[in-house]
């Protein structure tokens, strides 16, 4: 068979493979590519003759020895790399030698390996042949992160010699990740770095202009010649990536506002789907936004996403925003606002200027009278919630319409909510700011009257969560109590033990359906659209009720018991603690009703999405989590909406990639997902956060990052998390004490850790990341400090 060649100026498309043309679009980039020429429809069949002639080209003009590559029709393409699925033949140096490459490469097109890869059949092979790079140092560079779908980073990995140690892995490289700007914000690097800093410079610049060309991030082969100069030897998508995680981001409310995770990462733990950014997240920036119009922080309400931010998929709290409050109310300042929503001065907030007297004396009684008055509007709730109708219809357009029609329910809620977490609020800072003054007075130091705040604001009665927990012990207890239903419930798979005892009658049964049917809208990441409650959630509640039952057969449990709260010497102290208790007390009712009216929205959404199915405008009813609402207007039209869907389906793919990013609590601008672990803020062996419930125990560890990691607590263990709601409650009948990263005194686990008794330290930042399942420490729920027992 005659062998035709093609030089790389006459590639124009991917006619003759992704290789071939990614080398013929880096040369027209004017980026340095070795030598060399495309063989066009290779065959193991090949005449000698022609082979000779090929190599006696190269050789003529002193570029061999020569590498022979594959350039399969479909290699290196969009969809998949083939990353090594075809043969390769380096330093081809003789015609005979470059006979068997050539056979060899041509004819790998036919090995199994490459149709298990592919599942398609056989593809026409092109062959690259090139010049050998003498070179010093090879590599990759990717212009995104593909371990963590960041478009924000750029990975090199780098080796002395030649690349192929690399891509076989029988060499460990140098290994850089630069952040936006081009720094290094991870080198793993050897006694002698592979690459000089020009080097580094010079192999992104050229990496970027691909990335920019091709219009998407690239994979890029480099290597460095003996007289230090940069060629470039493939080029080809990412093709791992999911969706950008930036591609639904907020807009930004100013470059130097300061976001946080904190407070809002409490009631929106993790990273959410588009949806729930559109429909919670929007509710409780319209609440936000409500409260400063009320305090005249803002003039009305302006546009979303100007007291919340959505970023990377994530809810953060823009607090440069909220200073508006700070600067025009009396008795409030900068300090007392930061300590509230971050537990701890933030020193990249600044102050707006200050009001006058006249005007924060108006704003204060606005605001408190808008706070405390929300008793009405509590009260009003249980029937706003009643009025509103799952949708149940077959026209998508009609149900979407009454969707609408129940977000606007959702914010005027989600605002209540905010008026009595603003009254509890109130309430919890003025207790601690008397109680820190009068140890100060003492000569105690401030920390001592935050412990003091923190006992007397124990003991409030019927606060929704803990009811909640203990209706849903006294079930558990139940079961234990039963040999046989405890062996048969602990034997079973979570969902099945919940199934088994639903349908098994009795008293025990009974039981479970009367808390289903009070609390089973309640649950972990309660206000997403898209994670189940409780009532839909069998694996998850059932897994975390066998950890309960078996905490209660063990013979040395003991049930949990609320604080006795010491009687304070002073009536104003002892009207603030009741005050406080109260104001925890009505932040948890709105709570659980916030969340219900949230639970019949994402069921409606749920229909939604099965009616779109059904209809053919979506590939699956769980996609319809993957937009906005705006963009739903669409959807349920008549318009061809085959790019959103294909869209859609790679921002589900984004949502896990998401959910692995953590950010520090506070940032200025936009968030910017951490990189490295931040610096630890650890003194010795101790850990310091805010203290939360009173107590010191001793115990050992138990990380668990996500709810599903903390199915395997045991009875007695520290659980420590990054932040705890509702969905975790259950587990504190188990363990012995709680650390989280963020939350504050009046935030969900401080509540409810305080009514059973549990030490609890909350914002300590780093305590998911200094501290490990299995190390001993102990908790001072009095001094906020962890402590471990036995460093390594």
């Amino acid at each position: 068979m005659m062998l035709t060649t093609i030089e790389f100026d006459e590639v124009g498309d991917e006619s003759y493979g992704g290789k071939a043309a990614g080398l013929a679009r880096l040369r027209r980039l004017g980026l340095p590519v070795p030598m060399g020429f495309v063989i066009r429809d290779a065959s193991a069949q090949v005449s000698v003759d022609d082979v000779e002639k090929c190599f006696s080209r190269m050789a003529a003009l002193g570029a061999t020895p020569v590498a022979v590559r594959s350039s399969a029709v479909g290699e290196d393409g969009d969809d998949q790399s083939f990353a090594g699925q075809y043969d390769t033949v380096l330093g081809v140096d003789s015609v005979d030698d470059f006979v068997r490459a050539v056979r060899a490469c041509a004819a790998s097109v036919h090995s199994r390996r490459v149709s298990s890869y592919s599942g398609h059949p056989t593809a026409t092979m092109h062959l690259v042949v090139q010049q050998m790079v003498d070179a010093r140092a090879a590599g990759v560079v990717f212009t995104a992160d593909p371990a963590t779908g960041r478009r924000d980073l750029m990975v090199i990995d780098a080796i002395p010699g030649l690349g192929e140690a690399l891509v076989d892995g029988t060499a460990s490289p140098d290994h850089l990740v630069l952040d936006i700007h081009g720094s290094p914000a991870v080198r793993e690097v050897g006694e002698t770095p592979v690459l000089s800093t020009d080097e580094i410079a010079d192999i992104r610049s050229g990496a970027l202009r691909a990335a920019e060309h091709w219009g998407r991030p690239m994979d890029l082969e480099w290597a460095i010649d003996q007289s230090g100069t940069l060629w470039w030897l493939q080029a080809r998508p990412i093709t791992t990536l999911p969706g950008d995680l930036n591609e639904m981001d907020s807009p930004l409310a100013g470059e130097d506002h300061v976001y946080t995770r904190c407070n809002i990462g409490e009631m929106m733990p993790g990273a959410f789907c588009p949806l729930t950014a559109s429909v919670s997240g929007f509710a409780i920036d319209y609440a936000m936004q409500m409260t400063q119009v009320v305090a005249r922080a803002q003039r009305s309400y302006q546009k979303p996403w100007l007291q919340v931010g959505y970023f990377q998929g994530h809810m953060f709290l823009n607090m440069t925003e909220g200073t508006g409050l700070s600067s025009g109310l009396l008795g409030n300042s900068l300090e007392q606002f930061s300590m509230s929503i971050c537990g701890r001065v933030v020193d990249e907030l600044k102050p707006k200027p200050p009001k006058p007297f006249l005007a924060k004396l108006i704003n204060t009684v606005r605001l408190s009278t808008y706070a405390l008055s929300a008793g009405p509007a509590i009260r009003r709730l249980e029937g706003q919630i009643a009025e509103f109708h799952i949708p149940t219809g077959d026209n998508p357009t009609v149900v979407l319409q009454e969707l609408e029609s129940g977000v606007e329910r959702y914010c005027d809620i989600t605002l209540t909510h905010v008026r009595s977490s603003s009254r509890a609020a109130v309430a919890a800072n003025i207790l601690e700011s008397v109680l820190m003054k009068q140890a100060i007075k003492a000569g105690r130091s401030e920390d001592e009257g935050r412990a003091d705040a923190t006992r007397l604001m124990a003991g409030a009665s019927e606060v929704e969560s803990a009811l909640m927990l203990e209706e849903l012990d006294a079930v558990v207890h139940a079961v234990a109590a039963d040999p046989v239903a405890a062996e048969m419930f602990l034997a079973a798979d979570p969902g099945t033990a919940i199934s088994g005892v639903r349908t098994s009658g009795g008293s025990i049964g009974q039981a479970l359906e009367q808390f289903l049917d009070r609390h089973g809208h309640r649950g972990y990441r309660e206000l997403c659209m898209r994670d189940p409650s409780w009532a839909e959630d069998p694996e998850g509640l059932g897994a975390m009720m066998q950890v309960m039952v078996r905490s209660a057969l063990d013979p040395a449990a003991s049930r949990p018991t609320s604080n006795d709260v010491e009687a304070a010497t002073s009536s104003t102290v002892r009207l603030l603690a009741r005050m406080a208790q109260g104001g925890a007390r009505g932040r948890e009712e709105t709570k659980s009703k916030m969340a219900l009216m949230a639970h019949s929205l994402k069921l409606g959404y749920q229909h939604l999405g099965e009616v779109l199915a059904k209809a053919g405008r979506l590939p699956d009813p769980d996609l319809v989590f993957f937009f906005d609402r705006a963009e739903l207007i669409r959807i349920v039209g008549s318009d061809d909406v085959t790019e959103l869907v294909q869209i859609a389906v790679k921002r589900r793919e984004a949502l896990a990639f998401q959910s692995s990013l953590e950010f520090a609590d506070v940032s200025v601008g936009r968030p910017t997902p951490l990189i490295a672990r931040p610096h630890l803020s650890v003194t010795g062996d101790d850990i310091v956060g805010r203290p939360a419930s009173r107590g010191s125990v001793e115990g050992v560890v138990r990380v668990a990052k996500s709810i599903v990691d903390a199915r395997d607590v045991q009875r007695g263990e520290i659980l420590v998390a990054p932040v705890t709601d509702v969905g975790w409650t259950p587990y504190f009948t188990v363990i012995a004490a709680l650390v989280t990263d963020i939350g504050s005194s009046v935030s969900h686990g401080a509540v409810v850790a305080r009514e059973y008794g549990l030490p609890c330290v909350v914002n300590t930042l780093v305590a998911t990341q200094a501290l490990k399942t299995g190390d001993r420490v102990r908790v001072d729920g009095d001094r906020g400090v962890i402590t471990r027992l036995d460093r390594p």
